[in-house]
């Protein structure tokens, strides 16, 4: 759809003219479904009495919009920032979005065809209808109230006193028709006063005696109230004496049972219970409570510090031993040292000297002693 609105050179007489291409009319579909996509050459006309591109009123006067009709200052500036909020929402997207990367140095890039099937380029250019609109004209000022211009020639008269009314003559009907009114006004308003002193008098007298009645009613029925409370509690009074006498005669009479019944039995309880334990000797119920756990716990008590000690004793000895194992085996090996370098004198002395038995037995401290045949020095260990 293509709408032309001239320059105000070109209209001359402010006509609105319009103009649209012609279309098919589009046959009615059978059943509704999918609606087809609407494209240029499939666009469905509405009610032009709804459409907004459709201008009221007469095409050749100026567009006048009343004053109902004109924007609201509010309401434009909110349409100004949603859209502003809009497009700065709109650049932020596009900011987001992923871009191709810029071109390296020495190159650039160039638009080709990714498309998995090849499209026809054909010389035809491709055309479609645009529309616009321009803004509607501003309101014109109100028009001026029309005032006729002055046809006849203006004339003069002199009205003297007296000529058209006697003022006291003609103003004595009006002025006893108000001061009547104004009497029988005042006699009403006197008259309701009257009236109304009476019914409010009436009506206190009516409340008193409803207040005088009211109190006594409420008087009677305390007065019952407390005769009813009164005679309940008599009555409850009554029923627990009897529940009392009922019990006292059936404790009475479970007693005289019990003792009737125990009289042969309380003999052969006591001594079965005397034969079971049950009865006991106090003396001897306190050695065994207080007396005998005391003793066990002080012979226990003992018995562990006598273990202790022998537990003590026992490393000591032990200690002991080890250290006298240990100076013995100290002693050995020094003895053995000492007989092993005698050994080797001996055997030097033997090469260097004949043997002579004479001077062993004069001298027997000369003699070589044994070592497997000399007794050795017994060291006692105290267990």
């Amino acid at each position: 759809m293509t709408s032309v609105l001239p320059s105000q050179k070109q209209m001359g007489s402010g006509t609105y003219t319009f103009s649209s291409h012609p279309r098919v009319v589009q046959n009615r579909r059978k059943y509704r479904g999918v609606q087809p996509t609407v494209t240029e050459e499939t666009f469905t006309y509405g009610n032009i009495m709804y459409d907004r591109r459709v201008v009221r009123g007469n095409t050749y006067a100026q567009h006048i919009l009343p004053l109902s009709a004109q924007p609201d200052p509010i309401e434009i500036q909110r349409q100004q920032e949603a859209q502003r909020r809009a497009l700065a929402k709109k650049r932020a997207k596009e900011l987001l979005r992923p871009r191709t990367p810029e071109a390296v140095e020495g190159r650039k890039h160039i638009d080709v065809q990714t498309e998995m099937y090849l499209e026809e380029l054909s010389d035809r250019v491709e055309e479609k209808d645009m529309e616009c609109q321009t803004d509607a004209f501003l309101d014109r000022p109100p028009t001026p109230l029309f005032i006729p211009a002055k046809t006849g020639a203006d004339v003069a008269t002199q009205i003297l006193e007296g000529e058209l009314f006697d003022f006291d003559l003609e103003v004595k009907p009006m002025l006893e028709v108000l001061v009547g009114k104004t009497i029988e006004q005042a006699l009403l308003e006197v008259m309701e006063e009257e009236e109304l002193a009476q019914l409010r008098a009436q009506q206190h007298a009516f409340e008193e005696l409803r207040n005088a009645e009211l109190a006594e009613a409420q008087r009677l029925e305390e007065q019952e109230r407390r005769h009813r409370e009164e005679k309940e509690r008599r009555k409850k009074q009554h029923r627990e004496i009897l529940l009392k006498e009922k019990e006292t005669a059936e404790k009475v009479a479970a007693r005289a049972f019990a003792q009737q019944y125990l009289a042969d039995l309380v003999p052969s309880v006591f001594s079965s219970l005397r034969d079971n334990g049950y009865f006991y000797d106090p003396v001897e119920r306190d050695v065994e409570t207080a007396f005998m756990p005391w003793l066990m716990e002080e012979v226990e008590n003992i018995m562990k510090k006598n273990d202790l000690g022998r537990t003590m004793l026992d490393m000591i000895i032990r200690d002991v031993v080890k250290k006298r194992l240990a100076d013995f085996q100290k002693v050995t090996s020094q003895e053995s040292l000492v007989k092993s370098q005698g050994q080797e004198v001996k055997s030097e002395e033997s090469v260097m000297q004949p043997h002579n038995p004479d001077m062993e037995a004069t001298h027997p401290e000369l003699q070589l002693k044994d070592p497997e045949t000399e007794p050795k020095d017994e060291i006692p260990l105290d267990i």
